[in-house]
């Protein structure tokens, strides 16, 4: 099958993010044990004000992941590989079977505990479009600030502290970029986190991770990760380091992925699949009403490739 499913990093939570999954006792299952993790009613918390705050928006991710992976995971085919965008590659990993529900609620909490402490001050993120590579590295140099993410040819992810970003976006505003702020006050996938990425390696090491199950592709570098000590490496070195997931999406249709399903809320990872691949049939589950409108479309969408 050349089924790919993409687990979503933050920024598009909101209060109905579980509403499709509610109905399957399987979701029901995660939706609790993420309430347990987050000490309160994971519906009430996807409705809050704090859920772009790091110790709710992570668990809230991979919980409204894995509830949907768990309702759909009998209607879909096996995957062909899986990939997570930042707190989406934590999820992927449940997906892929690396650990279990439980295990990967609790890690999030831990990891969103500390990046919390590990980022400076006045710290976020911001999206930067319309430079190349080449272009913008000299000004995150300039001004002290990072490349987060890497989403295209000339759509990045950069993090710093709040001074730094405005130098840069001022500069690049400059050259013609568009500069779009994100809901983020941490500084992901820089080295100003090194130390949280210390901390979860040990975190990790004692998660009991084992090999996924189903292909899974890494974000720093999209190898495929074979064994737990490649997962716990991973997932430790991407809080300090570049995601690059323009060359996860080009690996996964190197691979053979040509029908892309994005989990959980929101739909930017499926645009970006579909701006780059035309080819590819790609969805995201908001699109559609319901999780079975879901399963029916990948099946409809293999039969056409």
């Amino acid at each position: 099958m050349s089924l790919a499913l993409l687990c979503p990093g933050q920024g598009a939570q909101h209060a109905a993010m579980f509403e499709r999954a509610r109905p399957y006792p399987a979701a029901r299952e995660v939706m609790a044990a993420a309430s347990a993790v987050l000490g309160r009613d994971v519906v009430e918390s996807a409705g809050a004000d704090d859920r772009f705050d790091n110790a709710q928006a992570q668990p809230l991710l991979c919980a409204a992941t894995l509830a949907q992976w768990q309702a759909l995971r009998e209607a879909l085919p096996v995957p062909l590989l899986v990939a997570g965008y930042s707190i989406g590659e934590l999820a992927a990993h449940a997906v892929a079977g690396s650990i279990d529900t439980a295990g990967c609620l609790q890690l999030a909490a831990q990891r969103a505990r500390l990046m919390d402490e590990a980022s400076p001050p006045d710290s976020g993120m911001q999206a930067v479009l319309g430079l190349t590579r080449d272009a913008l590295q000299p000004l995150c140099a300039a001004h002290g600030a990072y490349i987060a993410i890497a989403n295209g040819s000339d759509h990045f992810i950069v993090g710093g502290r709040r001074p730094a970003l405005q130098a840069l976006a001022a500069q690049a505003g400059a050259l013609h970029a568009e500069i779009r702020p994100l809901p983020v006050h941490v500084p992901a996938h820089t080295p100003l986190l090194t130390d949280a990425s210390s901390g979860f390696a040990s975190a990790l090491a004692q998660a009991g991770l084992t090999a996924p199950h189903l292909p899974l592709l890494a974000g720093i570098d999209a190898r495929l990760v074979r064994d737990a000590a490649e997962a716990q490496h991973s997932l430790a070195a991407q809080l300090s380091r570049t995601i690059e997931w323009a060359q996860v999406m080009r690996q996964a249709f190197e691979r053979g992925a040509r029908v892309f399903l994005q989990l959980g809320p929101g739909t930017a990872l499926a645009r970006m699949v579909a701006s780059a691949y035309p080819c590819c049939e790609v969805r995201a589950v908001e699109e559609f009403q319901h999780l079975d409108g879901a399963a029916a479309w990948v099946h409809r969408a293999l039969e056409r490739m």
